[in-house]
């Protein structure tokens, strides 16, 4: 009887999160044993597969986004001087952390110097010099801030412009009384359940997206891409485990945010932006991620995408390696004060640009083109770049999570119990 009740007990399930590292290193096996030169049909499907995942992540961005941040601010208290505080109180802790991390990279990259001994003759300037044509300023992320059609950029996913859109929506939202209201309120919580609940069903086919967007890295580059840039690659990962040994970590023990339970929620969206290198495919499971961890809505909705144009700490830090590892390897000596300038144009002209593919590459052609480094510093980076991709974007993505829970805690709406644990 005892033995018929012990086969009839349930198997433990493996978690998502489980699955997902299971699907990253049967990807990074199928990249390594089967080349994409050598394997051609099935590099192609697999970067049909990887595609698909990014596309239906992508599809649901903006109706999640606008709905809970409609929601967060109209739908909890007219007070519209919660919303500007908490806009000041999140740049203001934005800036303070992005510019740690300048000089947190500036500081490893004179220590290391990655660039000594690099080769530059023989890299071409082809692809740099195209990405250098790509303009950015201060003054044009500011406008490129402001939506000209709310349709258009949600077509374009432009996360920024849309958090602009829902936040004069809300404000105006919350002028109007009566059925009017209400009948948007609930148009717009109903919107959000379902794009929860659709979020569920993206996620299900996530470790096959991820599965394929390893193997196609690995297939494509090789294990061996390591090697002639090793350097630069441990430079990178080695300050973003400092970043986060002695910055981040003191923040979230300074705002009392219990680090276990955190990192319990926000694990899975970690995975997912190291393994596809998109912040975009990472988004819509974060925010529910922290909702689940117990952050109100409204902060949730308005921190994270805002940090993701304008808190970028491990695109930031990366930045200042690179751009000081370009010097290096072109062996142009830069004195301190130079560097500084060159770290504050980066400031400036990496903010807002989330949405530019390959931004982090295209701002730093740009600040080499300025400075007069030599581009053919980024095409020998371009080598490298999706490995180095893989960790400054996952450490956006938990720079940004960590904002998110500080703001809560500074707004004193941070949860005082404990939820349920995430799988």
């Amino acid at each position: 009887m005892m033995n018929e009740t012990a086969s009839a007990s349930p198997r433990r399930k493996l978690s998502s999160t489980q699955w997902i590292a299971i699907a990253m290193v049967v990807g990074i096996l199928v990249g390594w044993l089967f080349p994409a030169a050598d394997h051609p049909a099935l590099f192609t499907a697999a970067k049909a597969t990887s595609a698909v995942f990014l596309r239906m992540i992508k599809s649901l961005i903006v109706p999640l986004l606008f709905s809970t941040l409609v929601v967060g601010i109209a739908g909890h208290g007219d007070d519209m001087k919660k919303v500007g505080r908490l806009a000041f109180r999140a740049i203001v802790y934005f800036e303070l952390v992005t510019t740690v991390a300048l000089f947190l990279g500036l500081g490893a990259v004179n220590l290391v110097r990655p660039g000594d001994g690099i080769n530059l003759s023989g890299a071409t300037t082809d692809k740099a010099a195209e990405l250098a044509t790509t303009k950015i300023t201060f003054s044009g992320v500011i406008e490129h801030m402001v939506p000209q059609s709310f349709f258009e950029a949600a077509t374009h996913n432009e996360v920024l412009q849309i958090v602009f859109f829902a936040i004069l929506f809300s404000v105006g939202l919350s002028r109007v009384q009566g059925k009017s209201k209400q009948v948007m309120l609930d148009f717009c919580q109903s919107l959000s359940e379902v794009m929860f609940k659709f979020t569920g069903l993206v996620m299900a086919f996530a470790p096959f997206g991820i599965g394929a967007a390893i193997a196609v890295t690995v297939g494509t580059s090789g294990l061996g891409v390591l090697k002639s840039l090793g350097m630069l690659v441990v430079t990178l990962y080695g300050t973003l485990a400092v970043f986060i040994m002695f910055v981040l970590i003191p923040i979230a023990m300074f705002a009392r945010v219990p680090l276990r339970r955190f990192w319990s929620f926000i694990k899975e969206p970690w995975l997912i932006a190291f393994s596809t290198a998109s912040s975009e495919a990472a988004l819509p499971l974060a925010m529910e991620r922290l909702e689940e961890f117990g952050l109100p809505k409204r902060i949730i909705a308005f921190v994270l995408p805002t940090g993701y144009s304008f808190n970028l700490d491990g695109s930031t830090l990366y930045l200042a390696i690179a751009s000081v590892f370009a010097a290096q390897a072109g062996h142009v000596s830069m004195t301190f004060g130079q560097q500084l300038l060159m770290m504050l144009t980066l400031m400036l002209t990496s903010k807002g640009v989330a949405a530019v593919p390959r931004a982090s590459l295209v701002i730093l052609s740009g600040a080499l083109t300025m400075f007069g480094l030599p581009l053919e510093a980024v095409a020998v980076i371009l080598g490298v770049d999706a490995v180095m991709d893989m960790a400054r974007t996952s450490i956006n993505l938990v720079g940004n999570c960590l904002a998110t829970a500080v703001m809560a805690r500074w707004e004193g709406e941070f949860p005082d119990e404990a939820p349920a644990k995430a799988a």
